[in-house]
């Protein structure tokens, strides 16, 4: 039984997985509600509450209760979690799991606090807080208890967190309200402000996933874009180039760039050295964007590679992290 009690939560802005020890990832759903307004009931939690996002009728609303990796909306972050807890683990246990939940560094006590209250209410019997970049280097696959220096860039859906860490703990780190989401606002101006066309969300992000990139390259894509004119009111497609999408995600891809090296600055000398000699490592969702890798290789003149499953970092570091305490610890 006791294998079905350590739980791993990468409590995202965009999306939530829950990883089971033994097990690994059994769940990765969007952190979207969908709620009657006029009775208050949860219609739909997850990928159908997403599909739900731009498309219900005025008295539902679907919403993201995390924005930028910090709850925004307390009562429904704990019935969501209920719900994947409960989705994940089956009707069948007897023992409260112990929790590990992670949430972006630059978060304050308080946050921590509606964190772990949340998840006590949503049925644990014990709760870990762990710093996203922590879980994301675990997951990543580097031992972090050695005493080398590692630096790992955490994109997620609401934050990107840089950090540097050694010895198990982080030595210098900094979060950004810059990452995926944003690209996908950026992507929407763009086509208002170039093409007159609205687009939605989703459309956003399919844009993003299929020609987005960050670095200019010699094998430009193409993709038409479906969208309302705002000059007639009507429905438009327009091709677009990702070319196009490179200038109009630079203003953030730049920024994460900067916050790169606003780390680096403050990194003690003897790891840095090691920076330069490992790396840089990206995960979270954002990372996946094309052409991060190169752009950051260029700005910083440092290797930078990706985890081997982005996506999937946080929540299996997270998951780690609680048989990490287990065997530090003996298992409870």
């Amino acid at each position: 039984m006791s294998s079905y009690t350590d739980i791993g939560i990468d409590l995202g802005t965009a999306s939530i997985l829950v990883y089971i020890r033994g097990r690994g990832v059994v769940l990765k759903e969007p952190s979207v509600v969908a709620f009657d307004r006029d009775t208050n009931k949860v219609k739909a939690i997850g990928e159908d509450a997403r599909l739900m996002l731009g498309r219900t009728p005025s008295n539902i609303i679907a919403v993201r209760p995390l924005r930028q990796g910090v709850i925004s909306d307390y009562k429904v972050t704990e019935k969501m979690m209920q719900y994947f807890i409960q989705k994940a683990i089956g009707k069948k246990t007897f023992r409260k799991p112990r929790i590990a939940v992670c949430v972006p560094s630059g978060v304050t006590e308080v946050e921590k606090k509606a964190v772990e209250d949340a998840t006590m209410m949503a049925g644990a019997r014990e709760v870990h807080i762990i710093e996203e970049p922590i879980a994301a280097a675990i997951g990543a696959g580097i031992d972090i208890s050695r005493p080398y220096g590692n630096m790992i860039v955490d994109i997620g859906g609401g934050t990107s967190d840089i950090a540097v860490i050694s010895l198990g703990s982080t030595v210098v780190s900094a979060s950004i309200k810059i990452a995926g989401d944003d690209f996908d606002e950026a992507l929407v101006r763009h086509m208002r402000k170039k093409h007159n066309l609205h687009i939605g969300e989703r459309t956003a992000e399919d844009m993003k996933i299929r020609i987005g990139t960050a670095y200019k390259s010699a094998d430009v894509q193409y993709m038409d874009v479906k969208g309302r004119n705002l000059i007639t009111g009507l429905p438009k497609t327009v091709k677009v180039s990702s070319e196009e999408t490179e200038e109009a995600l630079r203003t953030e891809t730049s920024q994460i760039v900067e916050a790169i090296h606003g780390v680096l600055e403050k990194t003690p000398p003897e790891l840095a050295a090691d920076i330069a000699d490992r790396g840089i490592v990206l995960t979270g969702g954002g990372s996946l964007l094309n052409g991060l890798e190169e752009l950051i290789a260029e700005k910083t003149g440092i290797n930078t590679m990706t985890a081997e499953d982005p996506m999937t970092a946080v929540a299996i570091g997270t998951g780690r992290y609680v048989e990490f305490l287990s065997g530090y610890k003996g298992d409870v």
